[in-house]
């Protein structure tokens, strides 16, 4: 098949791509800060070991689900440059695709203990219908596109407003998430279960409540230098600085994610060794795939 030259331009369609991730992280968000607050909810304790395997088995596919949704940001500031590729392009469709699996599983998990709570009784019905339908919209529909088209590889040269714009919607991609989480686990300080907790497992949580807050002043960070240092006016320079703050955004996220992690293990099982395995796992997870594996594909492209 030969290559053709769409007819939107690259620039649209990364931006595009990142904007519909950003629907996704969305959707995801309030899933993650109730999948972390459930472990604190006086029925939590009641519920049957089945319905609390459930609900972190849902925990672990999120975390899963927000990794791939931030990559394609992780891949724009490390290896492009900030530059719009069709790679970058394919890249951002393929974990926006991929995130949609864990996503249609937690909906099933979550309504089976939601339908297991209703009822009293285990139903799955309601589950199966509900997945099946979302993995045939999600998925059944690519069937129908007929054969991919073969683009050209091409790297567009960008304006810088364009650049700006581009690390200002990566800003967007994260911040909800963080936001989101931030909330729930300043609430979760003030259930019951969380004053029960022994101190070195409130002192992880407060560590992860700062790694958190300190993502959302990242992202947030570029705004204020925008309007007070360089008065609305694009310069590389901001750019520079706004990429900087995605990075080290992405770098103090995964720290919120795994410490909670560890508290919720910590809490479930009582064990410290299954709380730092847990940890250790989550910050392996986060940091090879934003930054150990961009930096191989940035090597192995240059």
């Amino acid at each position: 098949m030969q290559n053709y030259r769409p007819v939107t331009s690259l620039r649209t369609r990364v931006k595009n791509a990142l904007d519909e991730v950003r629907i996704l992280v969305l959707g995801t968000q309030v899933l993650l800060g109730f999948a972390y607050r459930a472990f604190f909810e006086p029925r939590f304790e009641r519920l049957p070991a089945r319905d609390q395997g459930i609900l972190f088995a849902s925990l672990c596919l999120l975390l899963a689900q927000m990794g791939l949704l931030l990559l394609p940001a992780a891949r724009h500031r490390i290896v492009e440059g900030g530059r719009d590729s069709e790679a970058l392009h394919r890249f951002a469709m393929n974990c926006a695709f991929g995130a949609l699996l864990p996503f249609a599983v937690v909906i099933g998990l979550d309504l089976v203990v939601a339908v297991s709570l209703t009822s009293g009784r285990t139903g799955l019905a309601l589950p199966i219908a509900v997945v099946a339908a979302a993995l045939s919209l999600w998925y059944g529909i690519a069937v129908l596109r007929g054969p991919k088209p073969q683009r050209e590889e091409r790297i567009e040269e960008m304006k810088l407003e364009d650049k700006i714009v581009q690390v200002l919607t990566e800003a967007r991609v994260v911040l909800p998430g963080a936001q989101a989480l931030v909330g729930f686990q300043l609430a979760i300080t003030l259930m019951d279960a969380y004053e029960k907790l022994p101190q070195a497992l409130k002192t992880l949580h407060l560590a992860a409540i700062v790694a958190n807050v300190a993502v959302v002043i990242f992202l947030m960070a570029p705004a204020a230098y925008h309007r007070i240092v360089e008065r609305g006016e694009d310069t590389e320079r901001f750019h520079r600085f706004a990429s900087a703050m995605v990075l080290l955004a992405l770098a103090a996220l995964p720290f919120g994610f795994a410490l909670d992690l560890a508290v919720v293990v910590r809490k479930q099982t009582g064990s410290v060794a299954d709380a730092g395995i847990a940890g250790a796992v989550a910050m392996a997870f986060f940091y090879g795939l934003w930054f150990v594996w961009m930096l191989v594909i940035r090597a192995r492209s240059r």
